[in-house]
């Protein structure tokens, strides 16, 4: 839950922080001195829109570092680092990418890959995935994690993010606007008044969220693709069957109830929209499928 609200609160508050910004610059008041100029508009959106999707895929291994306290191995220092940095590049070799960096951080059964770039990313795994799996379960997860990069997935959610957040910029001002407009008394030409800044910035927040949904409907789409990566790297859907059934606390061949009667049966609550990963039993499921 957490983690869902953090990804929703940082693109709202890149997209305020940097119309506000703009705003105190006169922006606003340039694109609506003579009426509503939609073409400057698009224009002002799509630049507000890029630019904090593309800053932040720029400083992705940077933030991912910090964030997490992920040490890189640059020199193996026992038998399992050694063995991560050659299961990694066995299967960036097979995956056409460049080596990743290889780190290892504290925590909950989890890995990662993130960078702007296929041929210099990161991938991290944690020590609670390292020692709660049996080797071919991690060594399914890194699969997972090279497709990730292998299928350019970084760039692609930060597109997506771009183009969704160009939409709620443009159209939190044309909102705004008419607000403005319908609340004057007069036709002056002073610039936007309050009425026009509150309204851009409580639609921001609002169409923000909803294109939150948006995203993130792309992302669970993507972690089914980065399963089947994982299964063609390896050659077997199997160990990533198993890995994910870790994962969930279940054994591969003992799913919930819920599943086994008739697919997915539970009713899911609303913040399952904002999930970045689909359900543990859907994608075992996908995996299956492939036989």
């Amino acid at each position: 839950m957490k983690r869902i609200l953090l990804f929703i609160a940082t693109n709202i508050a890149v997209l305020v922080v940097m119309s506000v910004i703009l705003s105190l610059l006169g922006v606003d008041r340039f694109l609506t001195q003579a009426g509503l100029n939609l073409p400057m508009l698009l224009v002002f959106s799509l630049v507000v829109g890029f630019t904090g999707s593309i800053i932040s895929l720029l400083m992705s291994k940077t933030m991912a570092k910090w964030s997490t306290g992920a040490r890189v191995i640059e020199t193996p220092a026992n038998g399992t680092e050694a063995w991560l940095v050659q299961t990694v590049g066995k299967l960036a070799q097979r995956a056409g990418i460049g080596m990743p960096e290889v780190a290892v951080y504290e925590g909950e059964p989890n890995a990662f890959a993130t960078g702007a770039f296929r041929d210099s990313a990161l991938v991290a795994v944690s020590t609670g995935l390292l020692q709660g799996m049996t080797q071919d379960e991690v060594e399914a997860v890194l699969g997972h994690e090279v497709a990730h990069i292998a299928n350019g997935d970084m760039v692609t959610m930060t597109l997506i993010q771009g183009v969704v957040n160009t939409f709620v910029v443009f159209l939190s001002r044309v909102v705004g606007y008419f607000v403005d407009s319908a609340l004057r008394r007069n036709n002056d030409d002073s610039g936007p008044g309050i009425g026009y800044m509150v309204t851009v910035m409580v639609c921001q927040i609002v169409f923000g969220i909803g294109a939150s949904i948006i995203v993130a409907w792309f992302s669970r789409q993507r972690e089914f693709r980065a399963d089947a990566g994982s299964a063609r790297l390896l050659g077997n859907p199997q160990p990533m069957i198993k890995a994910l059934a870790r994962l969930g606390g279940f054994t591969p061949d003992g799913l919930p109830q819920s599943m086994a009667a008739m697919g997915i049966s539970d009713k899911p609550g609303i913040m399952e929209l904002f999930s970045t990963h689909p359900p543990l039993e859907q994608r075992i499921a996908a995996l299956r499928g492939q036989h």
